[in-house]
């Protein structure tokens, strides 16, 4: 479980990466092109994540809201390394 949530939290990073690339940004059918990829890969890593999903993190996904999709993640990795 932690690999498949360690996968969408890099694509959702990846995504935001692409998003702020200023330069991407000069050649626009390119630029969207990457943001469509990234954010298909985001969707094939949703449908795998393991059951049940929690309803936040299912909640954020569904809506598309990935920035907060994004601190979800990075609050449970910082919980449970916490914890150890």
């Amino acid at each position: 479980m932690e690999n498949s949530l360690a996968d969408l939290a890099q694509a959702l990073r990846e995504r935001l990466a692409v998003i702020r690339d200023e330069q991407s940004r000069s050649d626009e059918t390119k630029h969207i092109a990457r943001l469509k990829a990234i954010s298909e890969q985001i969707d094939d890593l949703q449908t795998r994540l393991p059951k049940p999903v929690d309803p936040r993190l299912a909640h954020y996904l569904q809506r598309k809201s990935y920035d907060k999709a994004l601190e979800f993640l990075e609050g449970m990795t910082t919980a449970s390394t916490t914890r150890r």
